[in-house]
């Protein structure tokens, strides 16, 4: 195969992976996958949850960003080819993936309405990212109708539509805001509005459809428009804002716009590949191509993602389509909302000065302490068991009215065992996810992970190994959404320019996987098996019905902000 350019020089593609709070651009060699160099752009307003940029109060459960944060990530690459050495010719194709469910609302030019005056300041105008859970009394009222009318959606996402997912999202904008609603002409995934920007062309991705917004090739795309009136007269609509052709994965969405090419540092025509979601991206940079090996990219969240022959109803899974990670096979999604979002939280808010002048002391970080103490503590043997909701529940029981819990304190529990009990709890929410898949006849025979937290913390690692007795192996990339883009870029610019014919041709010469695995401790897990036990039951406890003191406790909380004087609904 050609894998150089006609200059003779190396091929190279550009990967650029749209996280949480940065952007990310990789230069990847197309023959060798080696990476080449990369650099990243924070995002100057980070996650917007607690006010607007001008000052607007946000309510709680507000999760939003600025869409021009996502355009500045573009200026780091020209730098990049510079130190690199890399020259424009080389790039034969660009390639982009980005959290899922992040919607923006736009003109029909792709404009986003936060950007016109009339809508700076109203909340719902902004970029709703993944983690924004304020719509999850529509995502009630999406099950209810849905179940009522036996939705193909409801089945394809194991029982229930996520808070997380497109229509709560918009319909919750329709309720709250409904000028913004009836001012934007089009709802917009950023995985395809960042397409848009690329190359100028208006190309949503079956991936983001097929997972976050109830479109089935199979079954003709949207269900029908009735659903949508059934739930609000003016919602009856909404598919109108969501026109457009929708692409598979590694399709070329166009060519790099002379505008974008500049800011880029490339040339123009230079292949996009259509938009995809950070983790079903990740799945082929993890070498995973075959049903049976769970991918799990783990991060501030983790998403589960696992490939079958045949579709099968899982309880809670956040979707199974067609060709939605991997062409001729069935990509099946689960997650957890918070994992490294947890461990952040009790570092910054719940970690107490005694622990932290220790790791002073000891010329360590707070984490790393932390994380040398806990490795001292046997399983069990602080007596704690924790809820991993502490950002609800994404996976199995897909409720974020749902919220965190610890068990067992006492007046002699230290900060470490704490944190042990919350890696612990982090396995547990997977280990109830994997029963889930091979209860619903999905094999889980490895697992796979990938993400910022398997090469940072070895004991998170070990843990899951014991907690699940599977065997563990990382991918050697520490960027593999980034590398799965670049892989992606590689098919769209097709083996004509030096690509790939498929992701599975290109998975096979750039993926790798570290030599390393972390192998279950057969005595550890026998101990975690027990305790596994006592975190169903209280995970069905809270999380099933018995009890919903959580979901109480949810609504009062909205209530008194909302007495209080909380940011106000903007219409």
């Amino acid at each position: 195969m050609n894998i150089a350019t006609e200059s003779g020089a190396p091929a190279v593609v550009l990967g650029i992976d749209y996280g949480t709070e940065s952007g990310r651009a990789l230069l990847v060699d197309v023959a060798s996958g080696a990476e080449l160099g990369s650099a990243v752009s924070a995002y100057s307003h980070a996650v917007l949850d607690h006010e607007l940029p001008d000052g607007v109060p946000l309510p709680p459960d507000f999760a939003l960003q600025d869409p021009d944060d996502y355009l500045r990530v573009f200026d780091v690459v020209p730098g990049l080819l510079r130190s690199t050495g890399i020259r424009p010719e080389q790039v034969i194709g660009v390639g982009t993936d980005f959290t899922a469910c992040t919607v923006l609302p736009t003109l029909a030019d792709g404009t986003p309405l936060c950007r016109l005056e009339p809508f700076r300041s109203n909340p719902h105008a902004w970029v709703k990212l993944w983690k924004h859970h304020a719509g999850q009394p529509q995502a009630d009222r999406i099950n209810e109708l849905g179940q009522r009318r036996q939705e193909e959606f409801i089945a394809r996402y194991g029982g229930r539509y996520s808070a997380e997912w497109l229509f709560s999202k918009l319909l919750e904008t329709l309720e709250k805001a409904p000028a913004v609603y009836r001012a934007a002409e089009r709802f917009v995934e950023a995985a395809d509005w960042i397409v848009w920007q690329l190359c100028g062309e208006e190309r949503r991705n079956t991936c983001t459809a097929g997972y976050k917004a109830m479109w089935f090739a199979e079954s003709g795309g949207f269900p029908p428009r009735e659903f949508f009136a059934g739930l609000n007269p003016d919602f009856a609509g909404a598919l109108d804002k969501l026109a457009g052709r929708y692409y598979a994965l590694g399709s070329a969405a166009g060519g790099l716009t002379p505008a974008s090419a500049a800011r880029l540092g490339l040339l123009s025509g230079t292949p996009v590949a259509i938009g995809n979601v950070d983790a079903h991206g990740a799945v082929p940079a993890c070498t995973v191509v075959e049903p049976a090996r769970m991918v799990m990219i783990m991060g501030t969240s983790i998403c589960h993602m696992l490939l079958g022959e045949e579709k099968r109803q899982v309880e809670g899974m956040c979707g199974v389509v067609r060709d939605g990670i991997i062409p001729g096979v069935w990509g099946y999604e689960a997650g957890q909302s918070a994992v490294g979002d947890i461990f952040a939280w009790f570092f910054r808010a719940a970690a107490p000065e005694s622990a932290a002048a220790a790791a002073r002391a000891a010329g360590q970080s707070l984490p790393d302490w932390l994380e040398a103490q806990a490795r001292g503590i046997a399983p069990g043997e602080s007596g704690l068991l924790a809820l991993d909701w502490w950002n609800g529940n994404r996976s199995i029981l897909v409720n974020h009215h749902l919220s965190g819990l610890l068990l067992g304190c006492t007046l002699q529990t230290r900060p470490e065992e704490i944190y042990r009990a919350l890696l612990e709890s982090t396995a547990f929410g997977t280990l109830a996810i994997i029963e889930a898949m091979e209860m619903a006849g999905v094999r889980v025979r490895e697992l796979v992970a990938c993400g910022g937290l398997p090469h940072r913390n070895p004991l998170l690692m070990q843990i899951y190994a014991d907690v699940t007795g599977r065997e563990i192996r990382i991918a050697a990339s520490e960027q593999t959404c980034a590398l799965g883009a670049a892989m992606h870029a590689a098919v769209a610019a097709g083996p004509e320019r030096g690509g790939y014919a498929d992701i599975r041709q290109a998975a096979g010469a750039m993926a790798r996987l570290r030599p390393h695995a972390f192998l279950p401790d057969p005595a550890a897990h026998a101990i975690y098996r027990e305790l596994y036990r006592e975190y169903l039951a209280v995970h069905d406890y809270f999380g099933r019905g018995a009890n919903p003191v959580m979901e109480h406790l949810r609504r009062l909380r909205l209530e008194r902000h909302s007495a209080s004087g909380g940011a106000a609904s903007a219409s």
